[in-house]
């Protein structure tokens, strides 16, 4: 294909993809969260910075100048696009620092579109990265004159989204600062001990001799003795005599949603955590927990109940939530919330990611936290009655989640972010479990065990099941999935569907005709050469070469030595399809 064919092709494309857009304008009859519409007929409408604005602190979008939403997504007869092209780029910044619109523009591209046999002009508006957030528009100033994109709406930010926006690559004091009117009498002096002692060896307590001395280097005090917000967090006897709403606030809802005020029934359940900060994540853990389902394991020769989400997401999420919410005083006044509803738990925090960690590279293993103060005494300091410490601060916490969710079959935790808050949804499946170990009794006779129980449930819901999907659910080694899942196939409870991949035996679709016949030649007899085959099947050799492999694959037949070996055999794989309608039924294969 020559260079001009392809750019003819990929112009086609974009052409196409611009008309479905204005298809589905039309088709809803209002622009939306992707797209905004101005009609700008004879000059640039001055709302269009607005938009502008909105875009580059969200997601993006697309501008549309020259279209009528009033009159249905139509073109504008008349419409001066040269003029409103130049006066876009002056304003956005290209036509020099004099005729500039916005503070923070966004990148942008641009293109002639026909819509109708009309001309519109098109500008694709790029989301801001972090560190070049806010984009405002200059006349109206901050906060007024800056936007968000909610549907096809431009919301101005508040003041608590403009704080996060200007400070989220800036490294927060807001944990060191001294809490006025306490003093070290407002601090927990076991805990105090018990952390100079986990602490006494380490270089960070090097020369240090007094108590005070010692509080200091770890910044729970500063070197004038007063109390830092982050030591009255850690090791405060009530550090809601300062700070009321520093706590987390734990509410059991009846439904899928809220109850409305004054509904018979608002909560099922209501606590507010409060304390040190470690005793609070215990506290909201336990709350939760009483509220969720449990099931049956089989460990060893005993078994145990768990819970629908594992303990471990529960505690690294609200923990989490504590730990990397944000304590700037115009945020003190808010808790962090975990809302359970019937389908989902939903645990907020104020205060929008930081360091620039996006909802794509959340995951990815790197530790990033704004209270950098609060971290190390939270790495040192257990709840009470407990010997581990609330966070390990490796960076690894989301990965850890991820890893727990999916080890137990369960999806993977959503986080939904807006300037200044932080939402996790842990998908419930409380109400499925009772069916899901119905369904898996109904496999097999035998109790499985959890990674067994997880291959299986995966293979329900995806559709198949892998030794590299398994492996990475379940993050155990390559050669224990294997044996896993070969050993479901040796039941007859999975069967082969490729590679090493596999679907569940129970509604995979049969063999054809020919491949039936195969195998019910070798159900029950000894091991068969390719060439003994082709006799009594009346298929060539090379025909039967392609069907083997495929049958093997799909778990049907096996092979007694390697495709390349003079002593390759096939045999049926414990399957005698003479006896049943159904050729893959075996005793455990219903």
């Amino acid at each position: 294909m020559s260079f001009t064919q392809k750019s003819e092709r990929s112009e086609a494309l974009m052409n196409r993809g611009f008309e479905s857009t204005i298809d589905r304008l039309r088709a809803q009859g209002t622009d939306d969260g992707l797209v905004e519409v101005k009609s700008s007929e004879r000059r640039l409408s001055a709302d269009v910075w607005d938009s502008v604005s909105a875009f580059a602190n969200t997601n993006g979008g697309l501008l549309v100048l020259g279209l009528s939403e009033s009159d249905g997504f139509t073109p504008i007869e008349r419409f001066a696009i040269d003029v409103v092209r130049d006066q876009f780029v002056e304003g956005i910044g290209d036509g020099g620092a004099q005729g500039v619109k916005v503070t923070n523009p966004p990148a942008y591209g641009m293109s002639r579109e026909l819509v109708d046999g009309l001309p519109v002009l098109a500008i694709t508006i790029t989301p801001n990265q972090p560190g070049s957030r806010p984009c405002w528009v200059t006349a109206k100033g901050l906060p007024a004159g800056a936007y968000k994109r909610v549907d096809d709406k431009d919301i101005k930010l508040s003041a608590t989204e403009v704080f996060e926006l200007r400070h989220e690559l800036t490294p927060s004091d807001a944990d060191k600062r001294v809490v006025e009117d306490a003093d070290e009498g407002d601090l927990n002096a076991e805990v105090l001990d018990a952390l100079i002692a986990r602490r006494i060896n380490a270089k960070v307590l090097h020369g240090a001799t007094s108590r005070r001395q010692r509080l200091a280097r770890l910044n729970v005090l500063d070197k004038e003795g007063h109390v830092r917000l982050a030591g009255l967090l850690a090791t405060g006897l009530y550090p809601q005599q300062f700070f009321p709403r520093l706590l987390v606030d734990v509410a059991v809802h009846p439904g899928r949603e809220k109850s409305l005020p004054g509904a018979e029934v608002r909560f099922l359940d209501r606590v507010e955590c409060t304390g040190t900060l470690p005793d609070i994540v215990d506290d909201a853990v336990n709350a939760v927990l009483r509220n969720l389902r449990t099931y049956s394991i089989v460990e060893g020769t005993g078994r145990r109940e768990v819970p629908e989400i594992p303990v471990t997401v529960l505690r690294e999420a609200i923990a989490n939530a504590v730990l990397h919410r944000e304590y700037s005083p115009m945020f003190l006044g808010q808790p962090v919330t975990v809302d359970v509803f019937s389908d989902r738990i939903e645990i907020t925090n104020p205060g929008g990611l930081w360091g620039g960690v996006t909802p794509q590279n959340i995951g990815d293993g790197t530790s990033r936290c704004r209270n950098q103060t609060l971290l190390p005494l939270m790495q040192h300091i257990a709840p009470r009655e407990h010997d581990g410490f609330t966070v390990e601060g490796q960076g690894g916490g989301v990965r850890l989640m991820i890893s727990e969710m999916e080890a137990h079959a369960l999806e993977r935790p959503r986080f939904s972010v807006s300037p200044d808050q932080v939402r996790l949804t842990l998908a419930r499946h409380g109400a499925e479990i009772p069916e899901h170990r119905h369904w898996l009794r109904q496999l097999t006779d035998r109790d499985l065990d959890p990674h067994e129980d997880a291959a299986l449930l995966i293979a329900r819901r995806e559709g198949r099941v892998s030794v590299d999907s398994l492996r990475e659910a379940l993050r155990i080694d390559s050669d224990e999935v294997r044996a896993i899942l070969l050993r479901l196939r040796d039941e007859g409870i999975l069967r082969g569907s490729g590679g090493e991949a596999f679907v569940l035996s129970e509604g995979a679709p049969l063999p054809n005709e020919i491949d039936a016949a195969i195998i019910r030649g070798l159900a029950g007899n000894r091991a068969q050469t390719i060439h003994e085959i082709s006799k009594w099947s009346n298929l060539s050799v090379g025909s039967l070469r392609a069907r083997l492999r495929r049958l093997i694959e799909d778990g049907w037949i096996q092979a007694t030595a390697p495709p390349q070996s003079r002593d390759r055999k096939y045999i049926a794989h414990g399957v005698d399809p003479g006896t049943a309608s159904d050729p893959r039924g075996t005793p455990n294969g219903r």
